[in-house]
């Protein structure tokens, strides 16, 4: 008797749903008879590193800030991105090479288009 060419791919499935569900399963136990809930006051506190909080704990920041630290990411995450090109660069075929341009001048109009917005000024 030969199997159905998609029972495989029924078995993956199957394993793929329930492994998750059992390790959930297994942490919620695990939590409800090892890790007893002990509200109290202490514990439902705010915890600012050890120090006791003092003051309201709502701070309104300025979007502008979050503009500063999206810039800093895109343009910090490119070294990744360039950091095996340039390990590999004299092994690198000219199409490689043209991708890494392309990329680089994908990166320089995003900074040029940022700066000319005003985004790196800071006020």
């Amino acid at each position: 008797m030969r199997a159905h060419p998609y029972a495989f791919l029924g078995l993956y499935l199957a394993f793929a749903i329930a492994l998750p569900l059992v390790m959930l399963a297994a942490v919620r136990l695990w939590f409800r008879f090892f890790q007893p809930l002990k509200p109290n006051a202490e514990k439902n506190s705010i915890y600012e590193c050890g120090v006791v909080p003092t003051g309201d704990s709502w701070i309104q920041f300025r979007a502008h800030y979050y503009l500063y630290a999206i810039l800093f990411l895109i343009f910090d995450v490119e070294i990744l991105f360039l950091l095996p090109c340039a390990v590999t660069f004299t092994t690198l075929p000219a199409g490689a090479l043209f991708a890494v341009l392309v990329f680089i001048l994908l990166l320089a109009e995003g900074l040029v288009w940022a700066w000319q917005r005003g985004h790196l000024e800071w006020r």
